[in-house]
């Protein structure tokens, strides 16, 4: 069983090294091999999509081998944390974070001067610094759907109309019961 997942990963570079979009979604990672980076080395990747594996943390050497990626898919891991180092993203357009384990917004997201898309759905994010999101002049639309928010940072985001912002609706009656 080993060896078709094995095979399924090379088949994905190959394809990657003829549209600079790398697939490896659903292919039951538990972490981004090394060999990757092997079979990968004179490819400029632009898309990444890691979504629907198993891992848990995000080397620090994706950026510096695939510093151009634009897009980048996280989706569907057990990820709780970013590296410091894929600041050097600085290309980013559009990232997917969701159905993680994050309890906040890694401080990372804010220095993505081209960000214009992050998709934040389902975690277990309660609170954040707004004015840092507000601060990001690119954006274009935010997605915090499924997300314990307090109420002060729920009824900050519904302030927001410089960017979209998706957040799961409250019933409003509840929240001004005495």
């Amino acid at each position: 069983m080993a060896g078709v997942a094995v095979t399924k990963v090379v088949h994905r570079c190959d394809e990657a090294k003829e549209n600079k979009r790398l697939d490896l979604s659903g292919c039951q990672l538990t972490q981004v091999p090394d060999a990757i980076y092997l079979l990968m080395k004179n490819t400029r990747v632009e898309v990444c999509d890691l979504s629907g594996n198993l891992i848990r943390r995000i080397p620090s050497k994706l950026p510096t081998k695939f510093p151009y990626i634009t897009e980048l898919n996280l989706g569907c891991n057990r990820l709780s944390s970013l590296p410091d180092e894929l600041k050097e993203m600085k290309d980013l357009k559009r990232l997917d974070i969701s159905t993680n384990s994050f309890t906040s917004l890694p401080d990372i997201i804010y220095g993505y001067s081209k960000l214009q898309h992050l998709n934040m759905e389902k975690n277990e994010v309660k609170e954040f610094d707004v004015n840092n999101l507000k601060s990001m002049l690119s954006l274009v639309e935010v997605n915090f759907q499924d997300n314990p928010l307090t109420d002060d940072v729920y009824n900050q985001l519904l302030e927001i109309r410089m960017f979209n912002v998706l957040i799961t609706p409250r019933d409003r009656e509840l929240d001004s019961v005495d």
